[in-house]
């Protein structure tokens, strides 16, 4: 006889058989065995919304050979992920096994010992998870499949709704809505420099008259610099302080996700993927396959004390004394955080990204890295720096000036943080008198906020509770996959068709896909899965509000669709009826409004919108070549279009570096669309770079151009591509 367990995953398998001997048995699920039919809602309405879940095509073998283990079996233990997902499908895989003696164990770490651990703790299934996952389901597929069709109707067939899918998207497009209407405003800001010639300090004008300064032009900017100038200002404020800077949390999911996105370029999709085989197992050559995080759908910070302590002892080898966390540093923890899990950190202290660098993919060693050094800067000591403060006043204006000071690294030593204001101030007595060396004024304009990229988007999803951590990849994969949403230069940009299907959504049914409501309803679903309310009550409150918003507008659906669809001004050619606007598998179309009556159908070109001029003619067809703007970016193009369909990119202004190349270089994007600068003489000439080449001379060795390299804190370098040397924008 032998006991059974059951994991979800292959891989998770063949890395736990090798922590038990014969007398365990580890075999896969391979996912969901038990779930909703695709074909169909899959809700019995009429009797208390009960799910009619079936077996998941394809996964008979799966089940009988679940089956036949578990006949054979003396004891079986279900240790699927310990998430709402995990426990549903221990729950129904319990439900397919005729054995009394089945325990669930929560397995949030693939060692050995944690499986050890886990295997004799096992318990019973969590029923109130199971409900909370089985209530999400439910208020999914109505929202998916009531509210789609609609969709179907008024625009085209295959489109879908979702719950939480239309609320992000909602926010993607409320963000370019933003962005279209914004108006810059100018303003300007004011700095003054203080102290000795070879030794200021500068100070920001903070006061005006105790009024914050609005400086909208330059001619008020002007003024001000020239009535400074002519001051004399007195010290009325000078503090030193010591600051601890406190390292930051360990990862979770959704800031695991966001530092993915800006520091490695990871989809969310991608950082899942990657995180999964770090937690189910890697082959270590002679120690075999162990998994190297803990499990990484999480939204606690918590850390076991084991884990610290071992964490304490690397830390004083590697570093010293010094860089031990002598107290421990209370961090913010997310309101409905499951504290039974712990934060995603490395199972093992000592396998450093560097130690075992060469078993891991490349993708795999970026994240490992990611997330060791995150870990190991949580445990580690707080930076000190000193800070002065110094305030300046003449009568009416107020300066300010800070300082700061590194006294000692702490904890980044390895995670390292920007300082601001990295300048010495000298002790200043209250009362001294100081004239101005200079001052300066700045220029600036107003920003609307940038397109999200995923990273930020889940930061936004997070904050203001809307899905879970271990949704949002999901989400963003939806999004692109039903194009209502395409990444250009690493930004989320809402297509057309996405625009479309979100206001459509948004007018239909506003109250559905509010982003209260929806942040409410994932607070309901933790309290199912906290115990204080029932799956069904949650149900019964929401299904009336989508039945009776779905009555309404059948009852209005022909002059919704009037109101959706666009009438032009154009006319059938074949029976002179209004053509209409519409929406196709290939974007919009125009159709006759006499349909069925009338089949006429045109497509839509895609027009490039005209910005200027270019003051040439196009070699093709001899009409004026003007600059154009597209999908990605200005372009040059022949005005006759779409008769001659003549292009070509724009020169950023700088020679082919290429000798007895006569070419310039342009922007060009790679199949996968990233941005990359050629030759515009390629293929004869196959000179690239990623790095955007800038007309500016190398100050040390004369190359005439230098290439701009952007950090991951969007910082800009020039360094020049002979001698490397560089220069801070």
């Amino acid at each position: 006889m032998f006991s059974l367990i059951i994991v979800e995953s292959p891989t998770k398998a063949r890395t736990i058989q090798k922590y038990f001997g014969k007398e365990y048995k580890v075999i896969s699920s391979v996912g969901h065995i038990i779930d909703l039919p695709k074909s169909k809602l899959g809700i019995d309405i009429k009797n208390n919304f009960e799910p009619q879940y079936i077996q998941i095509k394809g996964k008979t073998k799966v089940i009988r050979n679940i089956r036949d283990e578990a006949s054979l079996a003396e004891n079986i233990i279900i240790a699927t992920d310990p998430d709402r997902e995990g426990e549903a499908i221990a729950f129904f895989i319990k439900s397919i096994v005729k054995n009394k003696n089945v325990k669930r164990a929560l397995f949030y770490e693939i060692t050995k010992d944690a499986c050890n651990t886990a295997i004799n703790n096992a318990g019973d299934i969590n029923m109130e998870r199971v409900e909370a996952q089985k209530a999400r389901r439910i208020l999914d597929r109505l929202v998916g499949y009531l509210i789609s069709p609609y969709l179907w109707k008024l625009i085209r067939f295959g489109l879908s709704a979702g719950r939480v899918q239309t609320v992000a998207l909602r926010l993607i497009c409320e963000r370019e809505d933003n962005i279209k209407i914004f108006k810059e405003d100018e303003f300007w800001t004011i700095k003054g420099l203080f102290g000795e010639e070879n030794d200021s300090f500068s100070c920001d004008l903070i006061l005006i008259d105790n009024k914050k300064p609005e400086i909208n032009n330059e001619k008020d900017a002007n003024s001000i610099k020239s009535s400074l100038l002519k001051s004399t200002f007195k010290v009325i404020d000078y503090r030193k302080n010591k600051k601890e800077l406190k390292p930051p949390a360990p990862y979770i999911t959704s800031t695991l996700q966001q530092e993915a996105s800006r520091r490695l370029y990871f989809s969310a999709k991608k950082t899942m993927i990657v995180a999964q085989q770090l937690f189910e197992g890697i082959g270590l050559g002679k120690k075999g396959s162990t998994g190297l995080i803990t499990y990484m759908r999480t939204d606690s910070i918590r850390i076991s004390s084991k884990a610290k302590e071992s964490t304490k002892l690397y830390i004083e080898e590697i570093f010293g004394k010094d860089y031990i966390q002598t107290k421990e540093i209370k961090q913010r923890t997310k309101k409905f955080a499951q504290e039974a899990h712990e934060a995603i950190r490395p199972t093992n202290i000592r396998h450093s990204p560097e130690s075992i660098k060469n078993f891991l993919s490349p993708e795999q060693y970026k994240l490992y890295k990611l997330i060791f050094t995150r870990f190991l800067a949580s445990q580690m000591a707080p930076a000190i720096y000193n800070e002065t403060k110094v305030d300046l006043f003449d009568e009416r204006h107020t300066f300010r000036g800070k300082a700061s000071i590194l006294e000692f690294d702490g904890f980044t030593k390895i995670y390292p943080v920007k300082l601001n204001n990295i300048q010495i101030i000298p002790f200043l007595n209250k009362g001294d008198k100081l004239i101005p060396l200079d001052i300066i004024t700045e220029q600036h304009f107003t920003k609307p906020h940038s397109r999200y990229t995923e990273g930020t988007l889940v930061k936004d999803l997070e904050s203001k509770g809307i899905g879970r951590p271990s949704t949002y990849a999901s989400i963003i994969s939806r999004l692109l996959d039903r194009k209502y949403v395409e990444i250009i230069e690493k930004k989320l940009h809402p297509t057309e068709l996405g625009e479309i299907v979100e206001k459509t959504l948004i007018q239909l049914f506003p109250d559905i896909f509010d982003i209260k409501f929806t942040s409410g309803m994932e607070k309901d679903l933790d309290e199912i899965e906290n115990g204080k309310i029932q799956y069904i009550d949650l149900i019964n409150d929401f299904y009336p509000k989508l039945k009776e918003k779905m009555d309404k507008i059948d009852q209005n659906k022909e002059s919704i669709k009037k109101n959706i669809e666009k009438t032009t001004d154009m006319r059938c050619p074949k029976c002179g009826s209004p053509l209409i606007l519409k929406w196709g598998r290939f974007g919009k179309f125009l159709a006759c409004s006499n349909y069925p009556k009338c089949k006429y159908t045109k497509p839509i070109e895609k027009k490039a919108k005209t910005i200027k001029p270019v003051g040439e003619k196009c070699p093709e067809c001899g009409a004026d070549l003007i600059y154009a703007n597209g999908k990605f970016g200005n372009f040059i193009a022949c005005s006759n279009y779409p008769k001659c369909k003549y292009t070509r990119a724009i020169p950023i202004g700088v020679k082919c570096p290429e000798e007895n190349c006569n070419g310039e270089i342009i922007q060009r994007r790679s199949k996968k669309g990233r941005i990359f600068y050629g030759c515009s003489n390629y293929p004869k000439c196959k000179f690239s770079t990623w790095y955007k080449p800038v007309n500016k001379i190398c100050s040390k060795c004369g190359n005439y151009y230098m290439e701009e390299h952007k950090g991951k804190n969007e910082d800009v370098k020039l360094i020049c591509s002979k001698c490397k040397h560089t220069i801070d924008e």
